[in-house]
């Protein structure tokens, strides 16, 4: 009987410790449950956010990931470029969540009314688009320009007669180019070749199968500081224009809320401040005509 009594009490025993290390382990889900998220940097695949907002607003950012200064995949994999941390700093002020959403840039108008992405914010012209979406108010002054080989003998528009000019499929530089005023230009190019990004083109130049790549100039400068003197941008540009953030057609509300947002950061210098972190990418700060 006595023996009995000390295995039941040794059991009760088991029983308990047993208990407590089940309390244990619930204490510290919960605790890691609760903890605050932190921010890290993301991959391409994954995207790329900040903490999660308190109002539950997420503002996704649909961007051309090959397009710098303004969108990018740096070095260790994570997106950047300036639109993306102009966007970034509007969500930190609104208290947003940011999603930086990489898109084909064709595609770019049915991911904004599947609802895929809030607004289109990379180098994203305005000019001749101003009825197609809902803008803020344009912030950077852009030029469509025409880059060639230094060594290619090109050295005016007139000298491309003949010759195949690159542009990246529904861009603004194919735009300028099947503009009115660059009706004659047009008729005597020997070619135009469309492809999807602009650093395929670039390539495609470096190794002489196309003579030209017209493209915004913020790019170009880009590609000319990486390319060691290799490439040189002709003197008279295409076109001028302006960026602008572009929002499905009727968002007014989301739209004029980041329009008021970047006009503060533009008033109080951290439009700028971001701007000079770009400058070795080919980002003109003086083209802000926001900060103006």
């Amino acid at each position: 009987m006595k023996t009995k009594t000390i295995a039941l009490a040794c059991a009760a025993l088991m029983l308990l410790s047993l208990m407590a290390g089940c309390g244990a382990t619930g204490s510290t889900a919960n605790a890691n449950t609760t903890s605050e998220p932190t921010e890290t940097a993301s991959s391409p695949a994954a995207g790329q956010t900040t903490e999660p907002s308190a109002s539950g607003t997420t503002f996704t950012v649909g961007f051309d990931s090959e397009f710098p200064p303004f969108g990018f995949i740096a070095k260790d994999g994570s997106y950047d470029g300036f639109d993306l941390a102009c966007a970034k700093e509007v969500c930190k002020r609104l208290g947003w969540t940011f999603v930086a959403q990489p898109i084909d840039w064709d595609a770019k108008d049915a991911e904004l009314s599947s609802g895929n992405i809030d607004c289109i914010w990379n180098g994203f012209t305005y000019n001749g688009r101003e009825n197609d979406y809902t803008w803020t108010t344009p912030y950077y002054d852009n030029s469509i320009v025409v880059v060639v080989r230094s060594d290619s003998g090109i050295k005016s528009l007139s000298d491309l007669a003949g010759k195949t000019v690159m542009v990246q499929t529904d861009s603004s530089a194919l735009a300028a180019l099947n503009s009115e005023d660059n009706a004659a230009l047009l008729a005597s190019l020997g070619s135009v070749l469309e492809e999807a990004d602009y650093n395929t083109g670039f390539m495609d130049m470096g190794q002489g199968t196309v003579d030209a790549v017209a493209v915004d100039v913020g790019v170009a400068n880009y590609q000319l500081a990486s390319s060691s003197g290799n490439f040189v941008i002709l003197s008279q540009p295409l076109s001028n224009e302006q960026y602008a953030v572009g929002f499905l057609k009727g968002n007014t509300e989301m739209a004029a809320t980041v329009d008021a947002t970047l006009k503060q950061m533009a008033a109080d210098g951290t439009m700028m401040k971001i701007a000079q972190n770009y400058v070795s990418y080919g980002l003109v700060p003086q083209a802000l005509c926001l900060c103006k």
